[in-house]
């Protein structure tokens, strides 16, 4: 079995190495990351630079990207084989509900996606790497599993609880729950004087009731969530028809 491995918190970050680490157990891994943190990069791709690839101590090839960008020069730049599957990760904290659009982590995996290939996102629910071992042991798991009565290619978006392995739940087939609004920007003043701003903390859980990714994480199970690239409001698009008629 051949991974492409990536992220958005860069080749150095404990939870792409922990997650190497377990894959390279029982498959054939490439990693081709971002050189640092690019989290909340979403798909975006670099278009007005160039992009250096530099291969690392640890075999693992960095690029002075966004985590698209990483899978996208991996599969037409560097392999000369195709995988059988991209997996990002291990996020350092959820994406879940609303975050999903604008997550790096899975940005990576849609890359893959879009290329045809079956691709998954792995995020711990906290910040600070509580229990990786755990998490990373959970990604194993689930890549083992194969998957293969899932139509081809899929999308997934896992969610692991930052707690130890033997204290896990089931997991579970969830959809994506919805998010408050986010905070106000936070107002500042740089050495200079001029007026800066910060992006405010994400918006509480809205909608979190059984079935959805927040109530699974919450109740101590992994969340596994199909996701898709189609984002035509069908229902929507009859209205517009009789408008436009």
């Amino acid at each position: 079995m051949k991974i492409l491995i990536s992220n958005d918190d860069g080749y150095l970050a404990p939870g792409i190495n922990a997650l190497a680490e377990q894959l390279a157990s029982f498959a054939d891994i490439v990693v081709v990351a971002p050189d640092s943190n690019r989290s909340g990069s979403s798909n975006s791709l670099t278009l007005d630079k160039p992009l250096r690839v530099v291969r690392a101590q640890n075999g693992f090839y960095s690029i002075n990207g966004t985590p698209s960008d990483c899978v996208h020069i991996a599969l037409t730049g560097i392999l000369t084989e195709r995988p059988d599957l991209v997996v990002s990760g291990i996020n350092q904290g959820q994406n879940m509900g609303d975050d999903t659009l604008y997550s790096g982590t899975v940005a990576a995996a849609t890359e893959g996606y879009l290329f045809g290939i079956p691709s998954i996102a792995f995020s711990q629910v906290d910040h600070r790497w509580a229990h990786l071992d755990a998490a990373a042991r959970v990604a194993k798991d689930i890549v083992l599993r194969r998957l293969d009565n899932l139509h081809k290619p899929f999308l997934l978006n896992v969610n692991i609880p930052n707690l130890p392995y033997e204290n896990l739940q089931r997991i579970v087939a969830t959809r994506l729950g919805k998010r408050h609004e986010s905070e106000p920007v936070i107002r500042s003043v740089d050495p200079h004087g001029n007026e800066i701003f910060w992006i405010g903390p994400v918006g509480k859980a809205k909608e979190a009731s059984e079935g959805t990714d927040f109530h699974a994480t919450a109740n101590g199970c992994v969340s596994i969530t199909p996701l898709q690239v189609d984002l035509t409001h069908v229902a929507q698009l009859d209205r517009l028809r009789q408008t436009l008629a």
